[in-house]
């Protein structure tokens, strides 16, 4: 009997600590707090990517860039300071569907669910409205209080990043190459501006398919601040279908940035590209799992940070 309660403890303790090690996230985090929760991250995310499927990829970009400045810590959502910054300036939306879904979260739930976990969840949610695998999502991430430009500036890649530029910017935030691969298959879903492929397609790159480079200028103009704002999908073949036609696309050069086709390049990156195109499962299975690790970056917890009340402001 003794033992029994001996190994119970110490069964309880190893629990303890291991969700002190993860930084006390838990799938479970809000089941009494607010056990709605979810249900009404999912049907905002829902509503909001039926009316424009691209903003299911916005979300899940917002997510990430919030994920790569300071950890998942809401802090692109604070008005100004990151949103200024050059990857950000122009391109991120779906600030207003956080907005709304906050807005009813704080009237089942006052200052209760953080809006780095609402965007966390959303970005889930908004893979698997697309059509995409789902996965649990560790919750119990508290707001920051600051943000910075120069961090977004510094941290996050580029359209014209190479394949170790890339490796190294995911590396610093503890993602392997094969998490950094699956993760830039996010580009099966979205769009990309004129601005970020122009080089591309005008004789920049060698590693482009020809008639699907003049199938873009039609719509992006070689002169610089000409269209630039003009839209393409980074993927051609499902638009907006979450899936792995992203690799398949990278097998016959029609990735759409730079930074998409360097992965496979006759390089390094390419079985494991090659991998994705020819198995959806593995693919997913990839994403889920560096989507979870990449959810899991120096998030506050505890009583670190806040609950904002409103996500664009710091609370007063």
């Amino acid at each position: 009997m003794a033992m029994g309660s001996a190994s119970c403890i110490s069964l309880v303790l190893l629990v303890a600590l291991a969700t002190a090690a993860s930084g006390q996230l838990s799938s479970t985090f809000y089941d009494t707090s607010c056990p709605r929760a979810l249900a009404t991250i999912k049907s905002g995310v829902a509503a909001a990517v039926s009316s424009d499927p691209r903003m299911g990829a916005s979300l899940l970009r917002l997510h990430f860039h919030d994920c790569f400045v300071q950890g998942c810590d809401a802090s692109v959502l604070l008005s100004g300071m990151e949103q200024n910054a050059g990857p950000n300036l122009g391109s991120l939306r779906g600030f207003g569907v956080i907005d709304s879904i906050k807005t009813q979260l704080e009237s089942i739930c006052k200052q209760t669910v953080s809006c780095a976990d609402i965007l966390t969840v959303a970005a889930r949610d908004s893979v698997v409205a697309l059509g995409g695998p789902s996965w649990t999502v560790p919750l119990g991430r508290r707001d920051s209080t600051t943000a910075s430009a120069a961090l977004a500036n510094s941290d996050l890649p580029g359209p014209g990043s190479s394949r170790s530029q890339l490796e190294a910017a995911f590396l610093k935030k503890n993602l392997n190459t094969v998490d950094m691969v699956a993760l830039s298959g996010a580009h099966t879903i979205g769009k990309a501006r004129c601005s970020t492929f122009r080089t591309r397609i005008y004789g920049g790159d060698t590693n482009i398919n020809a008639a699907f480079a003049t199938s873009l200028k039609a719509n992006c103009p070689q002169t610089t601040g000409s269209g630039d704002g003009n839209l393409a999908n980074l993927d051609t073949t499902t638009p907006n279908g979450f899936d792995n036609a992203y690799y398949t696309n990278l097998l016959s050069q029609k990735g759409l940035l730079h930074s998409d086709q360097v992965l496979f390049n006759n390089d390094t990156t390419d079985n494991t590209v090659r991998n994705f195109a020819s198995s959806a499962a593995a693919f997913s299975s990839a994403f889920t799992t560096a989507m979870i690790k990449m959810g899991n970056i120096a998030p506050l917890t505890g009583t670190q940070g806040q609950i904002r009340l409103s996500c664009s402001k710091v609370n007063s």
